[in-house]
């Protein structure tokens, strides 16, 4: 009881705190509105200029990279923009015509020509590519109403560089190291593809962070995801409402993230694969679970799963010809969702549609080498690391049209797992337009395992299912063997196609709501402390 006590009244002063910043904060402003000039020219100038929970504004303009900015002790993330301090407020005035640009001064606005792209410092190994907006370990920082485009991957490796908006509390460290965010009205994109090493890899990104929110955004044309949360284990306390993800590998990507995560009221289509929540080594620690940290009930599910994927729309995720690179581009086309060796997950009250290969598939994530904390070490050979999935419930999501690639197997469920003794995953409530049961494979999986209530699963390899999913991703058991495909290919890439952003994606209504008095919003508002991570 003491200790409930404690981190109230730490909670209660850390609200305290952040009203009094936001009660005194200035406002600086960035470019010209309506012919009154801001205080800056650039967007780093500002957050340089500012002090934690400082309010900065941007007006409509194109706003170039000109200079990389690394972080103290992230030397390996170079940004555009880097955010270092607390509960700052970064907003566009306009979210379709404030574009933070990784082209070249000079340059159209988000030009898809070679010559205009930034591709990063240059290193004895070439360019590392670059971020776009970086907050690198400041709590409740605030990032909305504009757009990013064209940062770029490169040498940096997988995941370092080429985000376009991210909030970093320590990739590869394996520890969290931010806390809270704020996120909306934003879009990401890029319009230039030359090859995998240079392709922009993540639109909206958190890693290493617990608490946040994105609400209202748009991601396209990655060749990892749309959407990641990693590296947070079951800490993540965050939230996707109201996005769209598509023409990426993958439209969500969650590696390593459970406890309270929620994902509502979104779309997803034109994918490779809709999304994936997965256990893997990579953004360690593993496994990912979605069980309510210390045994708490979710006041969602009113079970002890606390990742829910909830209201949302997942449709035609058949395209393969998409950026994709790494273990994304094993998404199998024609998925709508996959649980790779996730756990403790719930899928409730979506709607899975025309995804031609499946509409949701559950089965293992195998892996190699360390740590493999959660996985079986050695389990399909030496060096081998699996991860089985287990307590995943698909409960009464509605399903239309999958499966038309044909292949056995392909419909609307399709699950496998390589070890017994897990506890079972459930299904059950599914159904097709017609008011039938979802088809599954194995059948009639809603009958076999209509419960998640923790009694032992028995393996089940699921024989068709496993070599269609391998054939689909192109992914073998046996290290330098090509997968079998017992029945012809799935589509395979025959060109990258990169997308414009569509139009009429709404703008902030008021984008001068909760900012403090200022000659561009001379109108006060009484600034308020950000959402919850659960908002």
């Amino acid at each position: 009881m003491f200790k409930r006590v404690v981190v109230l009244l730490l909670a209660v002063c850390g609200s305290l705190i952040a009203w009094a910043q936001a009660a005194d904060a200035r406002v600086w402003r960035v470019g010209t509105l309506r012919g009154i000039r801001g205080q800056f020219r650039t967007i780093q100038a500002a957050v340089d200029a500012a002090s934690p929970g400082d309010w900065i504004l941007v007006a409509p303009g194109d706003y170039k990279t000109t200079s990389a900015h690394h972080p103290k002790g992230g030397s390996k993330f170079p940004a555009a923009v880097l955010i270092t301090k607390p509960g700052l407020h970064l907003r566009g005035m306009n979210r379709d015509t404030v574009v933070v640009d990784g082209t070249k001064p000079g340059s159209s606005r988000c030009s898809p020509k070679a010559a205009d792209q930034n591709f990063g410092p240059d290193t004895s190994r070439g360019p590392t590519g670059l971020n776009g907006i970086m907050v690198w370990k400041a709590d409740n920082v605030w990032v909305q109403n504009l757009t990013a485009c064209n940062f770029l991957g490169g040498t940096g490796g997988d995941g370092q560089t080429g985000n376009e908006i991210w909030w970093n509390g320590g990739a590869d460290s394996g520890r969290v190291g931010g806390w809270g965010f704020y996120g909306s009205y934003l879009n990401t994109t890029s319009t230039f593809y030359e090859s995998e090493s240079t392709a922009a890899q993540y639109g909206l990104f958190s890693s290493n962070w617990s608490g946040g929110t994105w609400s209202q955004t748009y991601a396209s044309n990655f060749n990892d995801s749309g959407y990641y949360i990693g590296a947070c284990r079951q800490v993540c306390d965050q939230t996707i409402d109201h996005a769209h993800s598509e023409f990426n590998a993958l439209g969500y990507s969650g590696t390593n993230s459970g406890g309270y995560l929620v994902i509502k009221n979104s779309e997803f289509d034109r994918n490779e694969d809709g999304l994936d929540t997965n256990s893997q080594n990579a953004d360690y620690p593993p496994p990912q679970n979605g069980a309510c940290p210390n045994g708490k009930v979710s006041p969602i599910t009113h079970t002890h799963s606390c990742w829910v994927f909830m209201d949302n729309y997942v449709h035609d995720n058949n395209n393969p010809n998409v950026p994709s690179a790494g273990s994304a581009a094993a998404g199998p086309v024609g998925t709508g969702m996959s649980v790779s060796g996730g756990r403790n997950d719930t899928i409730v009250r979506n709607r899975f549609v025309r995804n031609d290969a499946w509409g949701i598939i559950v089965l293992p994530y195998l892996d190699s080498g360390p740590p493999c904390t959660g996985g079986t070490v050695g389990a399909l050979g030496p060096g081998s690391c699996l991860f089985d999935p287990f307590g995943v419930a698909v409960l009464s999501n509605t399903f239309a049209d999958n499966g038309s690639f044909g292949h056995p197997s392909n419909g609307d469920i399709a699950t496998l797992n390589f070890e017994g003794g897990h506890p079972t995953n459930c299904f059950r409530g599914n159904v097709d337009p017609s008011g039938a049961g979802a088809s599954t494979s194995p059948a009639a999986l809603e009958h076999t395992h209509p419960t998640c209530n923790g009694s032992s699963a028995a393996a089940n390899t699921n024989p068709p299912f496993l070599g269609e999913v391998l054939c689909d991703s192109q992914t073998s058991l046996v290290p330098g063997q090509a997968p079998p495909c017992p029945t012809g290919q799935y589509p395979r890439r025959t060109e990258v196609i990169m997308h414009p952003l569509p139009a009429g994606l709404p703008t902030m209504p008021n984008p001068c709501a909760q900012v403090p008095a200022n000659p561009w919003c001379p109108a006060h508002t009484r600034p308020v402390a950000p959402p919850s991570g659960l908002g």
